[in-house]
């Protein structure tokens, strides 16, 4: 069982105070002297399939970037024609890359929710730092978010890929950035406000990992999270490969299957019939998805429910009650249709006092980024982490 006090055991990466959004950063972190540099804070959600970045000056609350990138490097291939991308450049990032994927080597820096290739990963936040700072001339503190449970390799390989690329980086666990972002800083202190940051259990379903994390005012501890390796592209590859059993050689992208599956999924009694237009081999047809899409999104609620049931076991009795009131989630498996439902259900089918299950909402894809924004504006000088090439 674990308790509310704040006085809990930390890497040094890991404060224990807790961030307070509305808190203004210390002066060393705001406060230029004549001849620093100007200091951009950035609040980095690097993820599996998407990253979003949003960045503003130090000496204010503006925000001055806000991008959503898909994860994804691009390298030109050999004996490219000049002029088929533009100034001729041979390292694509996001939306570039996909534009130009016939021409492209393309690489995905992510797998699981940690860094598969450095290599990769390194050109990719090199292109993310260019796109916040385009002279190259400020100092960049980025609080990047991890997953739950992100092992100190993984961690390492962050810190690797950032060094040279960032000044200084904070690294916190995505779900506790994602209840910071989704907090109402408007709101509190409202008597019908309940703060997400002050006790609450956060589901973060994204392409990689499916982070699950108790949020009771500090920085989680371990036993405080749990991360599965299952999360939105493992439900991909069942819908691909049910796919494959049915129309063996169907020459589907994984990229097309996604679609398919953002379009369309669902958890609960299997749907019939959903059907499906698709393109194979150029031609035309109509394929009844509703039985795959149904038991690929059902599996992924079969992995989440027991590690939500373990963390809620987890939690003090003093708070549990309120935290029950409180679970939501959030990532792009939020957008699986009856998902908050279905797992409110289940919570009530075993046993469990009056559990409320939300969604964050269509702004999920901003939640961790902005709390890391948050927590960049109001990290202590001595909380931040140097990075040197």
């Amino acid at each position: 069982m674990t308790t509310t006090t704040l006085e809990k055991k930390s890497d040094p990466l890991t404060p224990v105070q807790p961030v307070n959004a509305a808190r203004p950063a210390e002066a060393p972190t705001t406060t230029r002297k004549t001849g620093d540099r100007k200091k951009i804070f950035v609040g980095f959600d690097l993820g599996t399939n998407a990253s979003c970045v949003l960045a503003g000056p130090a000496d204010s609350r503006d925000t001055t970037v806000s991008k959503v990138i898909p994860t994804l490097v691009g390298y030109a291939r050999e004996g490219l024609v000049d002029g088929i991308i533009a100034n001729n450049a041979t390292t694509l990032i996001g939306e570039d890359a996909l534009n130009h994927r016939l021409q492209l080597r393309v690489i995905p820096p992510l797998e699981d929710g940690i860094i598969a290739n450095r290599d990769a990963a390194k050109d990719f936040i090199k292109r993310v730092r260019a796109v916040i700072d385009p002279t190259h001339s400020a100092e960049i503190r980025a609080v990047i978010g991890v997953p739950a449970n992100a092992g100190n390799e993984a961690r390492e390989d962050i810190r690797t890929c950032a060094a040279g690329v960032f000044d200084r980086v904070l690294l916190i666990p995505e779900p506790f950035l994602a209840a910071l972002g989704f907090r109402d800083d408007s709101r509190l202190g409202q008597a019908n406000y309940v703060d997400p940051v002050t006790n609450s259990l956060f589901i973060d379903i994204g392409g990689g990992t499916s982070d699950l994390c108790l949020i009771q005012g500090y920085f989680p501890t371990p036993e405080d999270q749990i991360s599965l390796a299952y999360a939105g592209d493992a439900v991909d590859k069942l819908i691909e490969d049910d796919l494959q059993r049915t129309y063996p050689n169907n020459g589907l992208s994984r990229a097309t299957v996604r679609q398919i599956k953002e379009e369309h999924s669902y958890v609960g009694p299997i749907r019939k019939p959903i059907d499906v237009k698709v393109l194979i081999g150029g031609k035309s047809y109509t394929i009844e998805l509703g039985e795959t899409i149904g038991r690929a999104c059902n599996r992924l609620l079969e992995k989440i429910y027991p590690a939500l049931t373990t963390l809620i076991s987890r939690a003090s009795s003093e708070s549990v009650a309120q935290l029950l009131q409180n679970i939501v989630v959030t990532g792009g498996g939020s957008r699986i249709r009856g998902f908050d439902t279905v797992l409110q259900q289940k919570l009530q089918e075993d046993g469990f006092e009056a559990p409320k299950v939300r969604l964050a909402g269509t702004d999920y894809k901003r939640f961790v980024a902005v709390g890391a924004l948050k927590a960049a504006r109001g990290a202590r000088e001595d909380q931040w982490q140097h990075l040197l090439s």
